[in-house]
């Protein structure tokens, strides 16, 4: 008769467990007791890895909170200066309306002069 154990006889479920219990064999074989102190070095290393990330992931929060209040005031310095160009346009464009000289008005004040002048 043949052996039961190996992978080809035995149902899935059997030779995955059995696949699995000889992995863990030949692991503790070839690291031994080394095995704890690799697992204890790989969660330090782990550790460090999600404390940096938790670090950037501050540090990036922070600097998207710096930038967000330089471009609200940016934004408002900016609002600022083109009312105050609105305004300054809006002053010049009263004071050259007011020195322009209206070219229809002036010649029936003209005309209306010479009428008078005439009449006289």
């Amino acid at each position: 008769m043949a052996k039961k154990n190996s992978i080809e006889e035995t149902p899935q479920n059997g030779a995955i467990e059995d696949a699995s219990s000889k992995i863990e064999v030949i692991k503790n074989l070839i690291f031994g007791e080394n095995i704890q102190e690799y697992n204890s070095e790989f969660d330090k290393v782990k550790e460090d890895i999600l404390s940096k990330k938790k670090q950037l992931e501050d540090l990036i929060d922070e600097v998207r909170s710096e930038l967000m209040q330089s471009i609200d005031s940016l934004s408002t310095d900016i609002n600022i200066r083109i009312t105050e160009l609105e305004n300054s346009l809006e002053e010049k464009t009263d004071d050259l309306n007011a020195k322009k000289v209206d070219k229809k008005l002036l010649g029936k004040l003209l005309v209306d002069l010479g009428e008078k002048i005439s009449e006289k």
